[in-house]
């Protein structure tokens, strides 16, 4: 098993440019399901994750290959409907290909998704919509037999919550129903917009992506295009943690700064400065001084402050001058990060949905573990600022959202290892 070595109290310096976004690739090579022909995708990050759905994808009968930053799919339809449970339990976001062979097959069989345990995340939203759509489901032993005996029909359907997997999975199996699909309350992160857009390239009929109510017009087929997955906000505010807990000062590039506003209020609080360009960012911590603390930050569907960024803000908010409050309002586990940073010591007492941080004037190395993605991301910030050496376990999480994250952050002139 790897493990990252984490030489700290090296300011970071210099410019990077930030991954493709996870969070798009996934639904889009699940939605290659629905064409026909080739697709070719421009930026996609070389993750864990992914890996794993080009497998399913082979799985299913389609050919997937990567070249550098490049994945080509050629689908010429499906050779099976049904996906092993070793495939899906390698990531969360495998349930998005629910919808999609639905969709192209008529029928699909799956167990549930794996990935990281950050809280319950369940699929009911997803069944419920599929079914309003003519989706008959039978669920046995944690796995679902779906069938479509009649087709696939449009629907209006309202989500109880902004689901992001359950938009994704509404719009993948709504795109070639025949007639119109109206989701209300729909998920509006730029992922979304990002899923959309490739649709609609193909063929399909998807008007109001990225707004609270998405109307999807079905069509009879989609071909494949060339596309480009959108940067990563997620890794973008992991870089940005990792820049203001080291005092310093790095240009994103090939950001859209529009996805980062409630992150970027959240910095400017701590004192840090911005610079904004087309398509870059530069970001400068306060010098000679401590961080300020955050106040209150409240996770929240976007365009809210984003879950995924909770962790490493609240790493960089453990040596802020002065009591953080975060208050975590999507997922009721995602502070098992925190006993690992009081090892490091860190002052952080949790209740629930509530961490409160106390910040301290210094981190120090320790043998930590990671038990989840965001986790990973935010011990490898802590290990940046901290003195001595970091010794992190768990690097596989880490893996499945960051691509070659300890090279990145090395060419910023961090001194991290992975062994």
């Amino acid at each position: 098993m790897s493990k990252m070595l984490i030489t700290g109290r090296r300011r970071l310096c210099g410019d990077v440019t930030v991954q493709g976004a996870k969070n798009s690739a996934l639904p889009i090579l699940a939605a290659t399901v629905l064409t026909k022909g080739e697709s070719v995708l421009y930026n996609c990050p070389d993750l864990s994750d992914v890996e794993a759905s080009l497998q399913i994808l082979r799985y299913l009968g389609l050919k997937a290959q990567r070249s550098g930053g490049t994945v080509l799919v050629q689908s010429d339809g499906l050779s099976r409907h049904d996906i092993p449970d070793e495939l899906m339990r390698k990531t969360r976001s495998s349930i998005v290909f629910l919808g999609a062979v639905l969709a192209s097959a008529g029928r699909v069989k799956l167990c549930l998704p794996g990935g990281c345990e950050i809280g319950m995340r369940p699929i009911d939203y997803h069944l419920k919509a599929l079914r309003r759509l003519g989706a008959v489901i039978r669920e046995r032993h944690g796995c679902l037999d779906c069938r479509a005996p009649h087709g696939l029909k449009g629907a209006d359907i309202t989500l109880p919550f902004p689901s992001v997997g359950a938009t994704e999975d509404i719009i993948l199996a709504a795109c070639t129903a025949s007639g119109t699909t109206t989701i209300t309350n729909a998920a509006r992160e730029p992922e979304i917009t990002d899923l959309a857009d490739y649709l609609n390239k193909c063929g399909a009929q998807i008007h109001g992506a990225g707004e609270s109510t998405v109307i999807i017009d079905g069509v009879n087929s989609l071909s494949g295009i060339d596309h480009a997955i959108i940067p990563d906000r997620i890794v973008a505010a992991t870089l940005m943690s990792c820049a203001a807990m080291t005092g310093g000062d790095i240009t994103l590039k090939g950001v859209v700064n529009s996805h980062l506003g409630a992150v970027l209020s959240v910095f400017e609080d701590a004192g840090c400065t911005f610079s904004a360009f087309e398509n870059e960012l530069r970001i400068k911590a306060p010098e000679g001084k401590r961080l300020r603390p955050m106040k209150i930050v409240r996770t929240m569907p976007y365009p809210g402050f984003p879950t995924d960024a909770q962790a490493p803000l609240l790493a960089a908010a453990a040596i802020a001058d002065g009591t953080t409050v975060f208050i975590e309002n999507i997922f009721e586990n995602r502070y098992r990060h925190t006993a690992e940073l009081v090892r490091m010591g860190a002052d952080i007492k949790t209740e629930g949905k509530f961490a409160v941080v106390e910040g301290v004037e210094r981190l120090y190395g320790a043998a930590v573990e990671a038990t989840d993605l965001r986790g990973a991301a935010a011990l490898i910030a802590a290990g940046l600022c901290a003195e001595g050496v970091t010794e992190l376990s768990g690097v596989r999480f880490l893996e499945r959202g960051y691509e070659h994250f300890e090279l990145t952050l090395s060419a910023l002139g961090a001194d991290v290892k992975k062994i």
